[in-house]
């Protein structure tokens, strides 16, 4: 099957073969089956179709709301009476192994929304989802005895979807809207073939194992509790200490490269966020309050704060650049259903900064920005790349802006001889950037630093500098994170990692196990010159055999583990486990603080 036409593609849009068959295809781009963005795309939903056909076929009673294709799967929202667990999938997989194996085709047929809202009449869940859809024609797909509302596109014949695994069940709200009821959720992938599929199973496997909920809780960083809210993260002092560690580090790199520390606060005005644009294009992801019959907004960003520290001063023209940065608390408005650990929280503190300069200024501060993302991605460890993210449909400013926006970043791509993709339609709605998606240690793509050129939000403030000629001039905005979210950020690297976090932001540098009462005196004198340091240390004096205290250490993933008995107090030595280098020797007290001094300076940050 691997050259057969499973779709035609259309500029962006796929089209599957059902619907060609109606159109002229003479210009279009085949879509083979493979293992291709599009054609995977279309193996997907024909995957989450097949799924819902087996539960139908298992349970009677189940309703269907909506199945899309998601990044690396697909899943389906429905409503069952029975509860419905992972130890189920494995009859569902059996029972799509055998749709997949009757060979029926996938067929369409079009309707009218009128028609079709006659035709499901007695389906709530069908009413919910028509309600979604403008007036006109809808489409309506079937296989065997099954059919679904769908605008596909769909494979052939279930006879293509024969490479497939159900991940997990979850619960969904009715739409994400949280006072609606909730549904039961699927999760699944499909491949094109048995290879790729294994191969995808058993990063899932390894992934399970780096989960940062779960070593987040084994390392004791960070929770999660119900009586103060859902994505709103705890850090606990293991984890408060990484973040210490991590942003006394940037906040450094920073003002080597010229920034300047600022603050705004966490809520302003609404009246500053209807200027900036905020309120009309991204209230729903934004809280909102009132205090002296005015209306305040949390902010989701930092940029109007730093909009407003510009604005405090006249600028000139040789003021610039001005760089601000400021690790900023915003929050944003998710629902509960996407919520993921630290991935997706409602609290999270940006590494944000902003930049006002010259036009002719971008390229120069663009690929400063860029020399400091690969300083510090290199210092984790971190593979990357470049998206350039044009104009979405919901935007602010003229079509001139953006395309002056857009063709400064690939200009300073371009002149620098940097490979980069275009996502179309992925900019933010004030401006286009530039997205680095970094590759962990599974080959996973994460979004985290981003790099925007903004000329819309100058122009709402009416920000301006004196320039050459003594007159006014209207300066650029380059808004700037790195890490993205420290949250974000440190979930990908405890997963990037498996815990074994580099030595210079581990939260416990060194565990000190002494053998005996007699041998605390030195270990506590040890972890207070290593504290001196700047090298966090933890002792393990617990009354447990020697053998469990190390093992308990080990578990901690720390980097260095000091074990200390008669010959190390007498001879000041420490007996060092490296567990990053896998090795055990010797060395004297000073040796080893000489050795934590290099490991901290290890960095290119």
């Amino acid at each position: 099957m691997q050259n057969e036409i499973i779709a035609y593609k259309n500029g962006d849009s796929l089209i599957d073969t059902q619907s060609a068959a109606t159109r002229d295809i003479s210009h279009f781009q085949e879509v083979l089956f493979d293992n291709s963005a599009d054609a995977l795309e279309v193996l997907r939903h024909s995957c989450a179709h097949m799924m819902a056909q087996a539960i139908k076929e298992i349970y009677k009673d189940a309703q269907f709301f909506v199945g899309p294709v998601i990044e690396d799967g697909f899943y389906y929202d429905f409503r069952v009476k029975e509860k419905i667990s992972d130890t189920d999938l494995k009859e569902i997989e059996k029972k799509m192994q055998e749709i997949a194996g009757r060979k029926l085709p996938i067929q369409k047929r079009v309707t009218t929304k009128t028609e079709a809202l006659e035709y499901f009449k007695d389906d709530d869940l069908k009413q919910e989802v028509l309600k979604r859809i403008p007036d006109g024609e809808v489409s309506i797909y079937s296989q065997g005895d099954f059919e679904d509302l769908c605008r596909g596109p769909h494979a052939p014949n279930t006879r293509y979807l024969r490479f497939f695994k159900l991940t997990r069940v979850a619960g969904a709200y009715l739409g994400g809207d949280e006072t609606k009821e909730m549904l039961t959720r699927i999760y699944g992938t499909a491949f094109a073939d048995k290879q790729s599929l294994n191969d995808y199973v058993t990063m899932i496997e390894e992934a399970k194992k780096r989960d940062h909920r779960k070593l987040g809780n084994e390392l004791k960083l960070f929770t999660f509790d119900e009586a103060v809210g859902a994505g709103l993260p705890i850090w606990l002092t293991n984890g408060a200490r990484l973040r210490s560690k991590l942003e006394q580090r940037l906040f450094k790199a920073h003002r080597l490269r010229g920034y300047q520390p600022v603050r705004g606060p966490e809520i302003l005005k609404a009246d500053a966020w209807k200027t900036s644009g905020h309120y009309d294009n991204y209230r729903e992801n934004m809280y909102f309050t009132k205090i002296d019959d005015s209306e305040y907004g949390m902010k989701p960003m930092n940029c109007v704060g730093h909009i407003k520290v510009y604005q405090n001063d006249v600028r000139s023209y040789r003021d610039l650049p001005l760089k601000f940065f400021e690790y900023g608390v915003v929050h944003r408005h998710e629902l509960s259903g996407v919520m993921h650990g630290l991935f997706r929280v409602r609290e999270f503190t940006q590494d944000d900064a902003h930049v006002f300069c010259t036009p002719a200024q971008i390229k120069e501060n663009v690929m400063e920005m860029l020399g400091f993302v690969e300083d510090i991605m290199s210092s984790f460890g971190f593979e990357y790349e470049i998206e350039i993210s044009t104009k979405p449909a919901k935007a602010i400013g003229d079509d001139a802006f953006w395309e002056a926006a857009t063709q400064g970043l690939k200009e300073a791509l371009d002149e620098n001889n940097i490979p980069y993709g275009i996502d179309e339609g992925g900019g933010a709605f004030y401006g286009p950037k530039i997205d680095i998606k970094i590759l962990d240690a599974l080959k996973r793509k994460w979004q985290c630093s981003t790099i925007q050129v903004d000329y819309n939000l100058p122009q709402r403030f009416d920000l301006s500098y004196i320039d050459a000629n003594n007159e006014h001039a209207r300066p650029v905005m380059l808004h700037r994170a790195i890490l993205g979210s420290f949250e974000r950020f440190i979930g990908i690297l405890i997963e990037h990692t498996a815990g074994e976090l580099p030595f210079f932001i581990a939260p416990t540098q060194v565990i000190i196990v002494p053998i005996s009462e007699a041998h605390q005196a030195y270990a506590k004198e040890l972890a207070s010159e290593l504290l001196a340091n700047d090298i966090d240390a933890e002792i393990y004096m617990k009354n447990e055999s020697l053998n469990k205290r190390i093992r308990n250490a080990e578990k901690m993933r720390v980097p260095m583990i000091l074990v200390i008995g008669d010959e190390e107090v007498e001879q000041k030595t420490v007996a060092l486990r490296d567990r990053r280098e896998r090795k055990q020797y010797n060395l004297t007290k000073d040796e080893f603080i000489s050795l934590t001094k290099e490991k901290l300076s290890e960095v290119r940050f």
